[in-house]
């Protein structure tokens, strides 16, 4: 795999029973860029980006045919454990989801999970993660709070930060903005510009100027096939497809 290829979906065919969900998916996930994924609602965004973390696991009766690496590593291979790669594919979901705990003890979570008890270490990585997250200022002083007590739009910063600590290679977001203010949305993607520094992104939007704001490449999807990929300046100024010239214009969607 091309070093410049952090994640590969190769021929990917997914089936929810006798649905099929996806049909012959190929695409490319660059490193340290933002990949966006677009379409109308049901044409299997999230579906796509569950796979490369393997949360689409978890259905029963859900069946992968094809091929889905990480480093040249195929993630549905008997060899591959699905726990190590949840940690190396962080996912941040469409509603902030923190525990009923203290804001300290959700980004710790993941560290305790896998049996890590360095005290300074720990609280390291929980301040390291606050900051990269754009969160350290507003909780510094209230860190043995409940975490449930932050606004939607800290409480999705403070869900990324408890995606970090585990050092992730890859972030998924599926709609991080869905439920969010446009100022706590503007953060968010301000967030996501500043990540892919040192993270390979993919984010599923149903907002097209999102896409176009964050996104490095983007993937329109229309009833399980992806029908475009290109450069997101590309896509939306020279879309190659008519059918993806008629969902960004607004034609349908």
């Amino acid at each position: 795999m091309d070093e410049a290829i952090k994640m590969k979906a190769e021929n990917v065919n997914f089936f929810y029973g006798k649905t099929q969900a996806l049909k012959d998916v190929s695409l490319d996930i660059h490193a340290h860029s933002v990949t966006a994924i677009i379409g109308p609602s049901g044409c299997g965004k999230s579906t796509f980006i569950r796979l490369l973390n393997r949360m689409n696991d978890l259905i029963p009766h859900a069946q992968l045919i094809g091929r889905v690496y990480l480093d040249c590593q195929d993630v549905f291979s008997h060899a591959a454990d699905p726990v190590e790669l949840r940690r190396r594919v962080g996912m941040v979901f469409q509603k902030p989801n923190p525990f009923p705990k203290s804001i300290f003890e959700n980004i710790a979570y993941g560290l305790h999970v896998n049996n890590i008890k360095d005290k300074d270490f720990v609280e390291t990585r929980v301040i390291e993660s606050l900051k990269k997250a754009a969160l350290w200022e507003e909780v510094r002083h209230r860190l043995h709070e409940s975490a449930l007590k932050l606004s939607g739009g800290q409480q999705q910063r403070l869900c990324i930060a408890r995606c970090l600590a585990v050092s992730p290679e890859v972030i998924l977001f599926d709609e991080p903005c869905a439920s969010l203010d446009p100022i706590s949305t503007a953060k968010i993607e301000e967030l996501i510009l500043e990540l892919k520094k040192e993270y390979t992104i993919v984010i599923v939007t149903h907002n097209m100027q999102q896409a176009a704001r964050v996104a490095d490449y983007t993937a329109f999807f229309l009833l399980g096939e992806l029908i475009e990929f290109n450069k997101t300046q590309e896509l939306f100024t020279a879309p190659k497809d008519k059918r993806t010239e008629a969902y960004i214009t607004g034609r349908f969607g």
